[in-house]
Formats: C-alpha cells, sequence, structure tokens
C-alpha cells in the first residue's frame, strides 16, 4: 500500500518502519491527509500478522510541529458560521471534529501490536501527543530535539490526549507545569520526567526504537493495565491535599483567569485523574470543545499562529524584487542599540562591521556580544564553538571605507539629527550605489532623514526594541520616497536575524511608541486622581500586561519621558503635552532625582540584588490618596486596554499601518499588549466596534478627550464593521483602499 505522507518499510525482523515525510513541506504537520493515511497505517499494521510492531519516524530534520493551526481555525470558523443558526447542531460538530485525533491516537495505542515513536528534532503539539500515544519513546542525543506542548500559547490546549497521558506518567507536579507554560523541553529533561523513554545517539534513533520491540515491548499502556496506580498519587490524597490549592492559586496569579485554556488544563487534569482513562479523554474532548468556541483561542491563533507565521515568512515583502543573500552588513553606532544589532547579525552568520567615533568605542561594543554569548554558554544555551565564529564574524572599526562591499548598513548613533546626518553622508560616500542604508532612529522621522541621503529611494528605518537580543518585533519604516527595493532588503535581513518585521509608515512615535506612550500616560493621569500605585500596576497586569506602566517608565527611563514630552511641546506647542503630567515627571526627574532604573530610583526603588524591586513609597505624597474601595477596579483595567487599542485604531485610520495583522501581532511582541485578545485592533474586532466605541464613549465621559474615537470607528461601529474586514490583509492594497 503506498501513501502520499508516509512510506512503510517492514524489515527482515518483522518491524515496520513509518517514516513521516509530507512533500512540499519544511515541516511535518498535522493536516486531514494525515490523520486519514495514519489512520489505514494503523490498520495494515494491526491486520497483518508479519507485523511484529512499528516505529515511527520523521524523514525530515524535524519531527513535527504538530497540527496545522489553519485547519483548527478553520473548524473555529466554521463553528462561528454555524451556531448563528443552531448553536446546538454547531457544538455537536465542532465535538465531533475535534475528536479525531482523539479517536486516532486511542486506536493506535489499543491495536495490539507495540508502537515506538524515535523522535529526531522539533516534536510539538498533536505530533508529541502521538507520540505518547505510542507504546515507547526514544529521543535523539541532539539540540535539535525540542519536545513540547505549546498549545496554551496560542489559546487552545493538547486536546488529543495530552491531558491526560502526560500526568499518567509524569509526577503531577511536573505535568502541570509543562502543560500549562507550554515550556519546551531537551531529550534528557523529558527522559527525566519520564515522558522519553530512552535517549540514543542520533546515528542510532531507529536501531534502539527497534530494539524497543525486539525486547518484547508490551502493546499495552500503563494506564490500560490492572492496578496501574498514578506516578503522582491520586487526588485525594496528602500529596493531592499539597499540590492542587497551591497549583490553583500560582495559575491565577500568573495568568489573572484571562486565558480559558490554561484554566481549562487544570480541569482536565483533576477531572480525568479521577476517573477511568476513557473518560478522562471523553472530559478533555468537552473542554476541548468550550475553549475551540472562546474569542481567546479563535483571536489567539489567527495573531500569534497565522498572523505571525505569515509575516515572518514576508507577507508584507514586494513581489518580483530578489533576495538579498547578506555577503556583508554595516553598523554605525556601537552604544547598547548598535552593539545588540551587530550581535543578532552575527548570530544569523552574517559578517558585520560595527564603527564608531574610535576603535575602543567599537571594541566596547563587540565586547557586549562576548558577554551574551559568554551568558549562553553558561546556562547551556550555547556551546564555545559557538562563541568563537560568532565573535569572529564581528569586525570593530572607525574607518567609514570599511563599510565598503556592505549590502546594508544600519545607522544606530544618538538621537540627534545632525549626528545622523553626518552618519549618512560618510558612510554613502563609500557604499555601492545599490546598497540600502537603514536608521534606527526611534523619535525622529525617517522622511526628514532621508533628505540627508543622495538616494532617497534606497533609505528606510529599521527601528529595534531593547534589549535587541531578547525583543522579537522590528518596525520598518517607510519613508515618503523609500522604494520596493529597501524595503524588500529590509524584511530579508529582519527574518535573516529570525525576527518578525511589519511595516509602518512615517510618523511621530511611529506605531508601537505611539501606543506605549498612550500606556504610560494613562498611568501617570489615574497617580494624579489619587490612585495608588500598587493598584495601577496591579490593575494593568490584571488586564493582561506583562510589565505594568511606572515598572515599563523605569526601564526605559523617566528621564527619556521628561525629554520626549519637552520635545513635543516644542515641536507641537504646549497643548500637545498635558501641563499636568508633565509637572509630575518634572518633580520625579528635578526634584527627586528618579531617572528609573538606570540609577536605582524612579516610581521604584531598587536595592541591591537578591533583594527584589519595590514601589517608592513617596508617590502616596505627591497627591492625595484615594481610597482603594471606592475605585472602579474593572474600569482601570478597561481605561489601560481601551487606550492603547484606540490609539492603534488611530493608527490605522491615519495609514500609519495598513495591515491589521501587524497592528495586532506589533501590539503583542513589542510591549506585550494582553495576549490573550489578539492584539489591540482584535481587542476591538472581537468586543465588536459598536461596543467597543460604547465603552470608549463612557470612558470619554468621565476622563477626556483621550478616550474620543476616530471618526473611522464611529463610522464602522454604525454597521458593526471589523477592521479584518475593512482592511483586509487578503486583499490587495487598492481594495484595501476602497
Amino acid at each position: 500500500m503506498t501513501y502520499t505522507n508516509f512510506t512503510v518499510e517492514t524489515d527482515a525482523d518483522g518491524i515496520a518502519l513509518v517514516t513521516w515525510d509530507m512533500p512540499g513541506k519544511s515541516m511535518n504537520v498535522i493536516d486531514e491527509s494525515v490523520i486519514r493515511e495514519l489512520d489505514k497505517i494503523v490498520d495494515q499494521i494491526a491486520g497483518d500478522a508479519s507485523i511484529k510492531g512499528a516505529v515511527i519516524t520523521s524523514g525530515k530534520d524535524s519531527f513535527s510541529g504538530g497540527a496545522d493551526l489553519k485547519m483548527l481555525q478553520g473548524q473555529v470558523g466554521a463553528f462561528a458560521r454555524d451556531s448563528v443558526k443552531d448553536l446546538e447542531k454547531a457544538t455537536q460538530t465542532l465535538f465531533d471534529s475535534t475528536g479525531h485525533l482523539t479517536g486516532l491516537f486511542r486506536k493506535l495505542e489499543t491495536s495490539g501490536k507495540p508502537w515506538v515513536a524515535a523522535i529526531n528534532g522539533i516534536c510539538m503539539g498533536g505530533a508529541f501527543e502521538l507520540s505518547l500515544s505510542c507504546h515507547g519513546r526514544v529521543a535523539a542525543n541532539s539540540d535539535k530535539v525540542k519536545i513540547a506542548l505549546p498549545e496554551v500559547k496560542v489559546g487552545i490546549f493538547p486536546g488529543a490526549g495530552g491531558t491526560q497521558r502526560v500526568p499518567r506518567l509524569a509526577d503531577t507536579q511536573s505535568a502541570l507545569q509543562f502543560l500549562t507554560s507550554g515550556q519546551t523541553l531537551s531529550a534528557q529533561k523529558a527522559k527525566g520526567i519520564n515522558l522519553v523513554h530512552q535517549v540514543a545517539e542520533p546515528g542510532e534513533l531507529i536501531n534502539a526504537a527497534k530494539q524497543m520491540i525486539k525486547d518484547g515491548l508490551k502493546p499495552v499502556q500503563p494506564w490500560d493495565e490492572k492496578g496501574f496506580k498514578l506516578p503522582g498519587g491520586p487526588v485525594y490524597s496528602a500529596a493531592g491535599a499539597n499540590l492542587w490549592p497551591p497549583a490553583i492559586a500560582i495559575l491565577r496569579r500568573e495568568t489573572y483567569g484571562n486565558y480559558p485554556a490554561a484554566i481549562a488544563i487544570l480541569n482536565c487534569v483533576y477531572e480525568g485523574l479521577l476517573v477511568p482513562f476513557d473518560t478522562g479523554l471523553k472530559i478533555e474532548r468537552r473542554y476541548f470543545t468550550e475553549i475551540m468556541k472562546s474569542k481567546e483561542a479563535a483571536a489567539m491563533i489567527r495573531s500569534l499562529f497565522v498572523s505571525l507565521q505569515e509575516l515572518n515568512k514576508g507577507a508584507r515583502r514586494p513581489e518580483g524584487v530578489p533576495e538579498t543573500k547578506f555577503k556583508k552588513i554595516g553598523v554605525v553606532g556601537a552604544g547598547f542599540m548598535g552593539a545588540g544589532i551587530a550581535y543578532v547579525t552575527a548570530k544569523a552568520g552574517i559578517p558585520v562591521v560595527l564603527l564608531d567615533r574610535e576603535v575602543a568605542l567599537a571594541e566596547k561594543g563587540k565586547a557586549h556580544s562576548e558577554s551574551i554569548i559568554s551568558d549562553a554558554i553558561k546556562k547551556g544555551r550555547a556551546k564555545a564553538d559557538d562563541k568563537d565564529k560568532l565573535l569572529s564574524l564581528i569586525t570593530p572599526t572607525a574607518d567609514y571605507a570599511d563599510l565598503r562591499g556592505c549590502d546594508l548598513v544600519i545607522e544606530a548613533v544618538f538621537e540627534d539629527s545632525q549626528v545622523k546626518k553626518a552618519t549618512t553622508e560618510n558612510t554613502e560616500a563609500v557604499l555601492k550605489s545599490t546598497a540600502v542604508f537603514a536608521s534606527n532612529t526611534s523619535t525622529i522621522p525617517i522622511t526628514s532623514l532621508a533628505k540627508n541621503s543622495v538616494r532617497p529611494k534606497n533609505f528606510i528605518g529599521i527601528h529595534f526594541f531593547s534589549p535587541v537580543d531578547k525583543m522579537m518585533l522590528v518596525e520598518i519604516i517607510l519613508g515618503k520616497k523609500t522604494g520596493d527595493k529597501a524595503l524588500a532588503v529590509a524584511i530579508d535581513y529582519v527574518r535573516a536575524i529570525k525576527k518578525t518585521p511589519i511595516v509602518v509608515n512615517d510618523t511621530r512615535g511611529f506605531y508601537v511608541n505611539r501606543c506605549v506612550l498612550r500606556y504610560m500616560s494613562e498611568a501617570y493621569k489615574m497617580l494624579i486622581e489619587g490612585v495608588p500605585a500598587a493598584m495601577i500596576e496591579n490593575a494593568a497586569k490584571s488586564a493582561g500586561m506583562p510589565v505594568g506602566p511606572l515598572a515599563l517608565t523605569d526601564e526605559t527611563a523617566v528621564d527619556l519621558a521628561q525629554k520626549i514630552m519637552h520635545q513635543t511641546v516644542r515641536d507641537l506647542g504646549e497643548n500637545a503635552v498635558d501641563p499636568a503630567q508633565m509637572k509630575l515627571i518634572d518633580i520625579m526627574v528635578d526634584k527627586h532625582g528618579r531617572l528609573g532604573r538606570k540609577n536605582s530610583k524612579g516610581f521604584y526603588d531598587y536595592p541591591p540584588k537578591p533583594a527584589k524591586k519595590k514601589l517608592w513609597p513617596g508617590l502616596a505624597d505627591l497627591y492625595p490618596q484615594r481610597k482603594p474601595e471606592e475605585i472602579d477596579f474593572e474600569e482601570l483595567k478597561k481605561r489601560f486596554l481601551t487606550t492603547i487599542a484606540l490609539e492603534a485604531s488611530r493608527v490605522m485610520a491615519e495609514g500609519i499601518v495598513t495591515d491589521p495583522r501587524e497592528a495586532d501581532v506589533g501590539s503583542i511582541l513589542a510591549f506585550g499588549f494582553a495576549p490573550y485578545t489578539g492584539g489591540a485592533i482584535s481587542y476591538i474586532d472581537f468586543m465588536g466596534t459598536a461596543a467597543f466605541v460604547k465603552q470608549a464613549k463612557a470612558l470619554q465621559k468621565k476622563y477626556g478627550a483621550d478616550f474620543k474615537a476616530p471618526k473611522l470607528l464611529s463610522e464602522m461601529a454604525g454597521t458593526d464593521d471589523t477592521f479584518y474586514k475593512r482592511f483586509d490583509p487578503y486583499k490587495d492594497s487598492s481594495k484595501q483602499a476602497a
């Protein structure tokens, strides 16, 4: 029998080797065709008396990334469409469709033949659930092996038996941590908690897997044998009493109840361990169906999987421009940002020239890369050879002539127009005509900087976020004269360093900083109103933000916020900044010398480690304090999310961001906008534009014009239109404009 996605070969010992190798794909995924074929293969092996057992492996470098989430997105979309007509029928259809994998994996493990998964590389999601249904698991002793059930990160959970098999193999505490965090395990760590039976050298992986069958591997799972005992002990036991109350409390502390899938995991494990395995699978399916019906799942699958994947593949890249294979890149300015850019470039295997006004400064910038890679080696995330290779790719210099031959040069000098002008002129004097020049400015419009260039078509903004090595988003800023070639090169570069690009038209603050400044501004307003600082920070985190706005101000520097305010007044007039907020920041900086984390005192105090930061008690003395019980905590949360989402809608209305995917993904990756919402634009769309504008108007009545919806949003609210319909990212730009 022949298959499209698999080959089946039986050796002289009667062991079938099932090799998963989907044609035309770089990684195997579980889609409907894979499910159909694997079902037939299970029947084939079970029905052939000459076959003693089967080993399943991959013909690619990785095992599999799991289920095709576009398939799940289709199921979610079908439910949303059909539920309008018949909710009960649509729910039953969703329940049935989500059970296909559950039934297939149960069929495999009860087929009467032993199965072994030979895990040669990345094995995640549904692929690891497939491996868990096998009676044996062997993983290669390789850095390529990454084992995870990461579904919770995209709003769902392992719904093909993962919540039932993992806690029957690992102790309950380890199982819960693995399932609710979506953490990635190495082969050794997976073996350490009993999710993998054996670790073998890559060249011996298949032999080791076959040997398990030769050695008499039982074709029965532990939980199907009489007398099976849970490795973590029963739920109703002393161990259970010590585990479950804190587990629930910890999840609440980490998620604030914003992630239904994480709560469902706890429910599935708790309830599933009280009943027989097959009943546990039914419980899991019911919870999975409910989660698939949630707006959080729809939003997170769309933004954090589908849209993120599309942007990473270059969805906004102009057609017809040849892809750039970078041979040499220049970075001018070896300060913290420039040094970080040099590091990520060298890490991608691209030679980089790091230039500053003195060689000593450039050498210091290179030392930053040495520090990062040395720290990674200490933590076991890199090897000594990696360090030597990376550092050999960075050439520190003070001579602009060394930039000759660069395909791209990124300027990361001080935020001073004159300094940037001189840098542009000196660089272009030695660059080849086809090379692209990019500025990493975070405040100065690209169009104005491009006036310093003799070839503005090849001038573009590439805005990194700090710290460069950790932040995954990059804003690509288009000046008025920026050409397709420059945009394509910029996107190619961002993809080469394995970060996510979003394309933004030129404006003050671009996209991300405009939203972030609104977030901080709302916190300043609350402080002035007398809302206790702790309540402000807790409300933001409870709303889903990873860092409170006051802590974020400290990280970026309070005196930087002061400089931005004063510069805005100089550029746009006194009405451009709330004078009460400026007074607050001036008091913090000028009167109290509180500059932020950099001088260990800002909105927080930063004592020497290991002591933790604490809010500065003096904040309570700046304004009369309101009693917490008199403050609407839920309204504080709404204010934070609404003010950011409104700014995102303004950016879309102004044509600064034209693709809602970029607005959503950008808001999550850059400053962590409540991921469970799917991003700042999805927050509006899934609430409904009419409901959102109603909420904004109520806040505007109480807190002022900052909550006024833009004209476009008010128009959309009239028909309850959505941004993903109005600015359909899958249509061309001319249709979008219409």
